[in-house]
């Protein structure tokens, strides 16, 4: 914005040097409302980009600068909500924040284990061993975690045919939600 404006111009349209001023000053003003509006940015975890490590610390978790910012916003986003006692709707929210899909947590009081099940997602979620680490980290220490995933199986790919499933790999045909090109 040009400060120069905000003067009344009958005044000031012939002072050279005001609007010299008025344009230095207006250049600062700029630089100072970016300066702010990225500090603001930086406040929040969920938009927060060169603070996240101090979050990572603040939280006791390890920094891990090549992982990027998303994984590392979810990472301690679970973490936060993952403070306090640990409940079943802890677990699948934490669990959820990871795969971006639904989950499932079957407790086996007797056998002392979890098994986290992930039904909303096909094949394995992409940051598995962040999730891992914020499970351990927030799970009772006497249970033991397995985790279930769910794959693409033969009826699932039976409905499409041979063209259509050639143009993706093995991996995809397993593990990603399929479509016949329709």
């Amino acid at each position: 914005m040009q400060l120069i404006n905000l003067l009344p111009e009958t005044v000031y349209e012939k002072n050279e040097t005001m609007k010299l001023l008025q344009d230095l000053l207006s250049v600062e003003t700029e630089r100072l409302e970016e300066d702010l509006s990225s500090t603001i940015t930086e406040c929040f975890m969920a938009t927060a980009s060169r603070c996240l490590t101090r979050y990572e610390q603040i939280l006791g978790l390890a920094v891990d600068v090549s992982k990027s910012d998303t994984y590392r916003r979810e990472r301690i986003s679970a973490k936060i909500s993952g403070a306090g006692t640990t409940t079943k709707a802890m677990l699948i929210d934490t669990a959820s924040r990871y795969s971006n899909g639904a989950v499932e947590v079957i407790e086996d009081a007797a056998g002392s284990k979890i098994t986290i099940k992930f039904v909303g997602t096909v094949g394995v979620p992409g940051n598995m061993a962040d999730l891992k680490l914020t499970i351990e980290e927030i799970k009772p220490a006497h249970l033991a975690v397995e985790y279930e995933y769910a794959y693409n199986t033969h009826s699932d790919i039976s409905r499409l045919t041979h063209a259509q499933l050639k143009v993706y790999t093995y991996f995809q045909i397993r593990n990603e939600v399929l479509s016949s090109g329709d």
